[in-house]
């Protein structure tokens, strides 16, 4: 399971650029009628932001996580849990080729959540401008839930860690894999832009989760027989 939350977390640091396309504006959004948009006033309001989504993140890892766990013990079905484990190890080769761009179809997963999404946004912006670093907490509650392929990617391995604390775990350490981009500004983060677009990172790093996730699924079949 210690691997699971290493692979997580290195797909949280990967998929970053993935993450600034789509949460990046709300760093803008968060500071709005801020006094002075100096770095040392913006970090309190992006710290707090960011705990609130990955506060949100472990809370829904904990309930699939929770869920999957309880059901497969109560059915007696010990191998759906295999079957779940095939189907994790299958999003991992794809976001594998989502990370190397060789294929970009994770990203059709986000519509599942869309549906959700439209009854939680007008709530999400309701909450704008913050008063006050605090406010950005809830506000990274409610935002935490938007459609991200990857984040319901990471799900499907929250879902078969075998109970609630471990699906918490995988995607708090995915979280955390994303942070560094989420909090950095100006220089910094157009630093650490740079070094994710780059391309020998990108297909090494894509290629390493690759083989985690063949290596996955190829063990989890070898556990039927």
């Amino acid at each position: 399971m210690s691997t699971d939350f290493f692979a997580a977390f290195v797909i949280g640091l990967l998929g970053a650029g993935h993450c600034l396309g789509m949460c990046g504006g709300i760093a803008a959004a968060i500071t709005l009628g801020m006094p002075g948009q100096r770095q040392n006033r913006r970090f309190p309001y992006l710290l707090c932001y960011n705990t609130g989504r990955l506060v949100s993140y472990a809370a829904a890892g904990a309930v699939i996580g929770g869920a999957v766990a309880g059901m497969a013990t109560l059915s007696g079905l010990s191998t759906a849990l295999l079957f779940l484990r095939i189907l994790a190890a299958l999003m991992m080769i794809l976001l594998a080729l989502y990370i190397g761009q060789w294929w970009q179809g994770v990203t059709k997963i986000e519509v599942l959540g869309q549906s959700l999404w439209r009854f939680i946004s007008p709530f999400a912006k309701s909450m704008l401008p913050l008063k006050s670093p605090l406010a950005a907490f809830p506000f990274g509650l409610v935002w935490g839930w938007l459609p991200c392929g990857l984040v319901y990617s990471m799900l499907s391995w929250a879902a078969v860690a075998g109970n609630a604390a471990s699906g918490a775990g995988v995607m708090l350490a995915f979280g955390l894999g994303t942070l560094p981009a989420m909090l950095l500004v100006g220089s910094f983060a157009e630093t650490l832009k740079q070094w994710l677009s780059n391309q020998v990172v990108k297909k090494t790093s894509a290629l390493l989760l690759l083989a985690y996730g063949i290596h996955t699924g190829y063990v989890a079949i070898t556990q039927f027989s």
